[in-house]
């Protein structure tokens, strides 16, 4: 049966088609025949099979005509024959699968080059003696009656090749490691004889140095012997210097226990002597100068007879009878405290000392302003008070170190800050208690226990409404 026929060159290069006459249903012939039916999927063909499909479609895909080749495989054909199979086999295979017409052009082709071997597949049977995977490529490409049981029967064929090669590799690897073996046999025995050589030697040697060593112990043993002796010496006399060393340190530290101890008590004593000097001549010269000006003013005011009372004992007793009084006019106000009139009162006595709670008193008269501008108000409106009363004037503020920002304190105003762990109110109180009795100390704030806790000491107690009141009065 002829493989190919040949072209006319009487037809257009389009109808030029070489027919292949192919048994059955599934040839190329049967599918262009027969489009209505659906194609069968391709079947899935051995790595083998498919390159060599490949090799044969990139060495005659150069021989067809231009308008022959598939545009995708335009680019490919150009291509040098090492480069078209390896980069254009993608392409190719896809080529093949889809185009059935472009697959019988390159059959006619492969088929003329095989041979007797082409036709015989084109036939339906397989030589025994073929190469199965050549087999298997012309039988895709041509696709006679029955060409999927011979790529059935070449991928067996090849997948039994593989086996058997790696049954080969695994028998050769075999008889490589049992050479291996028995060249390492033969070394060990080598270095074995080799070893009962060394052995033998230092066995001999061994007997050598163990007389050595027996007679290097007896010396060690004599020496360890004088040596320990020696030692015994040595730590009797050790001990003896330890013991007196001991005895001097254990007295000198003694010595300077008893002169820390002296020196302690000694500065502890001066500087309470001190330090109760100082207050005593502060408290002492506040309470005569309180004293001296009081008496004075009312001496020259009043002209009253000598009195067992000071001025500050009537203003305590008023304000202890404060809350029983309810009578009206200017004795009601002056008992609020709240009324501004009551600071004034308080503020008239001689040698009267105002401590005022800093921020208890910004935070309910200007809360909105920042810390810092209710500070400069606050200080600003105390030092008209200190120029109008000439009184000393004391305002505490919370914060463990002094604020910067502050502005110079006004004559006769002193701003203190607390220390790190103490509250302005504790402060409060300890300036309360460093005041001599009877004079007069006038406390502002609206914290009850501040309030509570001046009086005891005997301090005048107001809340903030009266120092603000009497600052929006200034």
């Amino acid at each position: 049966m002829p493989l190919t026929e040949p072209y006319d060159d009487s037809l257009p290069q389009e109808e030029q088609v070489v027919a292949v006459p192919v048994a059955g249903e599934e040839g190329v012939a049967g599918d262009l025949a027969a489009p209505a039916e659906p194609p069968e999927p391709e079947p899935s063909l051995p790595e083998p099979v498919r390159q060599r499909i490949v090799s044969l479609t990139a060495v005659v895909l150069p021989g067809l005509p231009a308008d022959e080749v598939p545009v995708p495989l335009r680019r490919v054909a150009k291509f040098a024959p090492n480069r078209r199979a390896r980069l254009g086999a993608p392409v190719i295979a896809a080529q093949l699968a889809g185009d059935p017409l472009f697959r019988q052009r390159v059959t006619a082709r492969v088929l003329a080059d095989a041979g007797d071997l082409g036709s015989a597949v084109v036939e339906g049977t397989a030589p025994a003696a073929a190469d199965p995977v050549e087999v298997a490529a012309l039988a895709y490409l041509a696709r006679p009656r029955g060409w999927r049981e011979l790529i059935e029967a070449s991928g067996a064929a090849v997948r039994a090749e593989a086996d058997t090669a790696v049954v080969a590799e695994l028998v050769r690897q075999a008889e490589q490691r049992a050479n291996r073996a028995e060249h390492d046999r033969a070394v060990a025995r080598v270095e074995a004889d080799k070893l009962r050589d060394e052995l033998a030697r230092a066995r001999e040697e061994l007997g050598q140095l163990r007389e050595e060593v027996r007679q290097l112990t007896r010396t060690l043993r004599e020496i360890q012997g004088r040596e320990r002796k020696a030692g015994e010496l040595l730590a009797t006399e050790r001990g003896r210097a330890a013991r007196a060393a001991a005895d001097a340190d254990a007295e000198l530290r003694r010595t300077r226990a008893r002169l820390a101890e002296a020196e302690a008590a000694a500065g502890v004593a001066r500087a309470s002597a001190k330090e109760a000097r100082s207050v005593d001549d502060a408290r002492l010269w506040l309470l005569l100068e309180t004293i001296g000006q009081a008496a004075v003013g009312l001496r020259r005011e009043l002209a009253l007879d000598p009195v067992d009372r000071l001025p500050a004992d009537f203003v305590a007793d008023a304000f202890a009878d404060s809350s029983a009084a309810t009578s009206a006019g200017a004795a009601a106000r002056a008992r609020d405290t709240d009324d501004p009139a009551r600071l004034d009162q308080l503020l008239a006595l001689p040698r009267a000392h105002l401590v005022v709670d800093g921020y208890n008193v910004t935070k309910r008269g200007f809360g909105e302003m920042s810390l810092e501008q209710q500070r400069k108000r606050l200080i600003s409106g105390l030092g008209g008070i200190a120029a109008q009363t000439g009184d000393e004037v004391t305002v505490v503020f919370d914060g463990a170190d002094r604020m910067h920002g502050l502005p110079p304190a006004p004559r006769g105003v002193r701003v203190l800050f607390s220390r790190k762990g103490e509250t302005a109110d504790e402060l409060i109180r300890r300036l309360v208690r460093a005041e001599p009795p009877g004079r007069p100390v006038v406390v502002v704030s609206s914290d009850r226990e501040v309030a509570d806790g001046v009086r005891r000491h005997g301090a005048y107690p107001l809340g903030a409404d009266s120092l603000l009141r009497r600052l929006s009065r200034s």
